[in-house]
C-alpha cells in the first residue's frame, strides 16, 4: 500500500496529489498538507513536541505542523513494523521580514509562557551533565571505532581527538562556574526552543520533531556558531543581539551561558556523530577537515566575543578564557 492508501485508510484522507517540500515528501487534500514521519525515539518525545505544537498554534504561531490522530483517536499508527505519525499543515508561512533577532526573542516569550516543564525533551539546567556524558561515549565510541577502521579519517579523528577533549571539559567547566552566577533574571526561565538551531524561524514550516525546551540561550549561541562557521559579519552577529535585547534584554547569566555553549565544539560532534551512522567516510574525513581547519579562526571570533557586542567582560566580572 502506498502512502497515500495508508493515509486514506488509517486517517481517511483522500489525497488529491503527492507533493515535494525540501526535503520532506507529502501529500495535499484541499488547502492541506499531510507529512508522514516514522517514530524513531519514544513515544512521548514525540507527545511532549505535539504539546507545544498546539499550544504555539493557539498562541498565534500558525506556521506549524500539528500531529494529528488516526481514525481511532490514536497518535500513532503501526504499518510494516514501524509506527507514524501524520503531520498537517494548513498555513505556510510566506514572507517573513522581521529580523532574526527580534524574531527569535518573541518566539521565545510565547514558549516561556508554556505552563509545563516537559521531562523528556527537556534540556534546561543539564548542559553540564549532557556534554559530559557526550565527552565520555565519544571518546570510548571514536577509539573503538579507529580500532576497526583504519583509514584516513579515523586517523584524522584520533589525531583531533585530544583537543576535542580538552576544549570540551574547558566548556564544561565554563559552566560549570556560570551555574554559580546570581545575575540573572525573569528572561532565564525555560521555553521552547530547537534541537539545533539553523534559521528555522525562516522557514515556511515549524516541525514540531525539531523542538526541546531550554534555556532561550542555546537558540542564541547556535544562531551564533552559524554565523561563526559560515564566515558572516561580525555586524550581524552585533545586529542580531541588539535586536533580540529590543525584545528581551540578556542578563549576565545569559551572556555565559551562550559564551559557554559557544565554547562546547557541538560542530565538530556533529559531523562525528555522522561518522558513527555509516556514512561516506571519504567525504566525513573532508568535511571534518574543513572543520578542523576553520577552528582557530572560530577561536578567534569567540576570543572577541563580549568585545564585539561592547560588553566590558573586565568591569562585569564576566570569565573569559585567555588562552583562546
Amino acid at each position: 500500500m502506498p502512502f497515500s492508501g495508508f493515509l486514506s485508510t488509517y486517517y481517511g484522507i483522500q489525497v488529491e496529489e503527492k507533493i515535494g517540500f525540501g526535503r520532506e515528501e507529502g501529500y495535499r487534500n484541499g488547502n492541506n498538507f499531510y507529512f508522514i514521519t516514522s517514530i524513531e525515539n519514544r513515544e512521548m518525545v514525540y507527545l511532549e513536541q505535539a504539546s507545544l505544537a498546539y499550544y504555539l498554534k493557539e498562541n498565534q504561531v500558525d506556521h506549524i505542523s500539528l500531529p494529528i490522530p488516526n481514525l481511532q483517536g490514536e497518535w500513532f499508527t503501526p504499518y510494516h513494523d514501524k509506527n507514524y505519525m501524520v503531520m498537517q499543515v494548513n498555513n505556510m508561512q510566506q514572507d517573513n521580514r522581521i529580523s532574526h533577532g527580534l524574531g527569535m526573542a518573541e518566539f521565545h516569550q510565547v514558549g516561556a509562557q508554556y505552563q509545563y516543564q516537559p521531562k523528556e525533551i527537556s534540556s534546561y539546567g543539564d548542559w553540564r551533565s549532557l556534554w559530559i556524558d557526550k565527552l565520555t561515549y565519544f571518546e570510548a565510541k571514536i577509539e573503538e571505532e579507529a580500532k576497526n577502521n583504519p583509514c584516513d579519517y579515523y586517523q584524522l579523528l584520533m589525531d583531533v581527538l585530544p583537543y576535542l577533549i580538552g576544549i570540551s571539559e574547558n566548556a564544561i567547566q565554563y559552566i560549570r562556574e556560570s551555574e554559580t552566577e546570581s545575575r540573572f533574571h525573569k528572561a532565564d526561565q525555560g521555553t521552547i526552543t530547537f534541537n539545533r538551531y539553523s534559521n528555522q524561524l525562516k522557514s515556511s514550516v515549524l516541525w514540531p520533531t525539531e523542538f526541546v525546551y531550554d534555556h532561550p540561550a542555546r537558540d542564541i549561541a547556535e544562531y551564533i556558531r552559524t554565523c561563526f562557521l559560515y564566515h558572516e559579519r561580525q555586524e550581524e552577529i552585533v545586529h542580531f543581539v541588539d535586536d533580540y535585547q529590543s525584545v528581551s534584554p540578556l542578563s549576565i547569566f545569559s551572556l555565559r551561558l551562550i559564551y559557554g555553549r559557544l565554547l562546547f565544539p557541538i560542530h565538530l560532534f556533529d559531523v562525528i556523530y555522522r561518522g558513527f551512522m555509516a556514512e561516506d567516510l571519504d567525504q566525513l574525513y573532508l568535511d571534518l577537515r574543513e572543520r578542523i581547519d576553520q577552528q582557530s579562526d572560530y577561536e578567534k571570533k569567540l576570543r572577541g566575543f563580549y568585545e564585539k557586542l561592547d560588553i566590558d567582560s573586565k568591569s562585569l566580572d564576566i570569565p573569559v578564557l585567555h588562552w583562546l
